[in-house]
């Protein structure tokens, strides 16, 4: 009996030993799929970058899909009973095919007219007429040397000489006019081409500039520059509703030779105003936006970045979330749930529908606000019952369930859109204003400095500003470059884009 009770005792031991292993075994099976899961949706991200579209616009394909449980059910269409006509019709006549028109080249430009008389024409041939071709030409820019001449004036009885004032010129003592200098400008940070492509190119031309002269041409005129940039700060803070975003740029230290270090721009955007500031930071920590917000009044509309959440707890500030980051975390898990990613772009698209009939009818802030209330509180409040529905139907780790937990987790920020008529559905806008940074990261690759990282900051807050009021980078820093040193403190305001524009209308 002995021996049987110790064979059984072991038995059970190996048993429980087995149910752990298993157990083990079954909750390591489930980290393996789960990560499967996650790289299949990686690789299915990878592609969409390199081969697919990269909108994130969902287009609804079977009207089937509006009855997500919305209350917006498709009738059936009637039986329409059918009857056969016969109709006797002339043939028309056989017209010569329409043949498109060129489009007129625009008038402003400027035309330099070219006679080609015919060869041997005979004595006493008359004129009656000619024929004009226009066609599109192109010289390459043109660089000249502005020779500024300033007579000497010995006046009588020996009082002394007389000369003009020199113009005022953007670098004291230096010899590049304003429209080189703006050129240089326009061309890295509008254009995104680097400076040595630059010297390369005025090279070519017959002009040898060595990089270090243009960036310290560019240094020079970012100095002055800074009295606007503290003007649109000073301006961006008054505004009581701004969207906030950051973007990474690599920059050149003495501390990481061999390395660059990771710096960021952090983005300050007021649709209301049209302003845009974009400031530098060493890190990705949330002292950089307490530092330029600490008088900020309003409301602060910002992605999911933990950095933010210190904003919450401060009096009079209001956060908004974007929806367009949890569209994109619906669209990204298509892969691995495609009937409840389907179903949950359906129901945003529905939202962004409502935006886009507001801004294709050009509503006021008040009119915006009004079609919210009858629309879009609706659809929100059945999106919420979905996510709920779902939330435990998923893994909490899959693409889906992270995207379902996404949007519950920030659900109260989410839904504030629809309480102002100028708030915005998404940080879209903020957004696009950080494309150039990123475009020409791709070619001048990092900033040579902080310093310099915080020159390349001025320039983009400006050159944003002006694409927001729609005024010509080239045309309004050129004017500024060479009225700022005149200008008083107290009119400086006047030279911002917004106000230029208005001046020179």
């Amino acid at each position: 009996m002995y021996f049987y009770s110790m064979v059984i005792k072991e038995l059970q031991i190996e048993n429980e030993e087995f149910k752990v292993e298993n157990e083990r075994l079954q909750t390591e099976n489930t980290g393996l799929r789960l990560e499967l899961d996650f790289a299949k949706l990686e690789l299915a991200k990878f592609k969409r970058l390199i081969f697919g579209q990269k909108r994130e616009r969902h287009i609804t394909e079977s009207p089937s899909q509006l009855q997500l449980e919305l209350g917006l059910e498709i009738p059936e269409p009637p039986q329409i009973e059918q009857e056969t006509v016969i109709v006797t019709r002339t043939k028309p006549q056989k017209q010569e095919k329409q043949r498109h028109s060129r489009a007129v080249l625009p008038t402003h430009l400027p035309r330099e007219e070219e006679v080609i008389e015919p060869e041997n024409i005979p004595a006493g041939s008359k004129k009656i007429g000619e024929l004009i071709t226009e066609i599109l030409e192109y010289k390459p820019g043109r660089i000249y040397v502005r020779k500024i001449i300033r007579p000497k004036y010995a006046l009588p009885k020996e009082e002394g000489i007389v000369t003009a004032e020199l113009p005022s010129l953007p670098i004291y003592k230096g010899n590049a006019g304003a429209s080189l200098i703006t050129h240089i400008a326009v061309n890295k940070y509008v254009d995104h081409l680097p400076l040595y492509r630059q010297a390369q190119i005025f090279k070519r031309e017959g002009l040898t500039i060595s990089q270090s002269t243009i960036g310290g041409w560019i240094a020079q005129i970012t100095k002055p520059l800074e009295y606007l940039y503290e003007k649109i700060k000073s301006n961006l803070l008054k505004s009581n509703y701004l969207q906030v975003d950051e973007v990474p740029i690599p920059v050149l230290t003495k501390d990481k030779p061999g390395a660059t270090h990771k710096g960021y721009f952090w983005v300050f955007h007021s649709p209301p105003l049209k302003m845009a500031l974009f400031f530098y930071h060493k890190s990705r920590s949330a002292e950089a936006p307490k530092e330029i917000l600490i008088n900020f009044q309003g409301a602060l509309q910002t992605d999911a970045y933990a950095g933010y959440n210190s904003f919450e707890k401060k009096q009079g500030i209001k956060m908004l979330a974007c929806m367009a980051h949890a569209r994109r975390k619906f669209f990204d898990a298509q892969d691995n749930d495609p009937v409840l990613a389907q179903e949950a772009l359906v129901i945003i698209g529905k939202l962004y529908d409502i935006e886009r009939e507001a801004r294709e009818n050009d509503f006021s802030t008040e009119k915006r606000k009004e079609l919210r209330m009858q629309k879009s509180i609706v659809i929100l409040a059945e999106f919420k019952k979905w996510l709920m529905k779902n939330l435990h139907k998923t893994l909490p780790k899959s693409p889906i369930g992270k995207a379902i937990s996404y949007t519950l987790t920030n659900w109260n920020r989410l839904e504030k859109y629809v309480d102002n008529g100028i708030y915005e559905i998404d940080n879209n806008l903020v957004e696009n204003k950080i494309r150039p940074v990123t475009l020409g990261r791709k070619n001048y690759l990092f900033a040579g400095s902080h310093e310099a990282a915080q020159r390349s900051a001025i320039f983009y807050s400006l050159f944003a500003s002006c694409k927001l009021n729609d005024v010509n980078p080239y045309q309004w820093l050129t004017d500024v470059l060479n009225r700022i040193q005149e200008t008083k403190m107290s009119e400086i305001e006047n030279l911002l884009p917004q106000n230029w524009k208005n001046k020179n209308k």
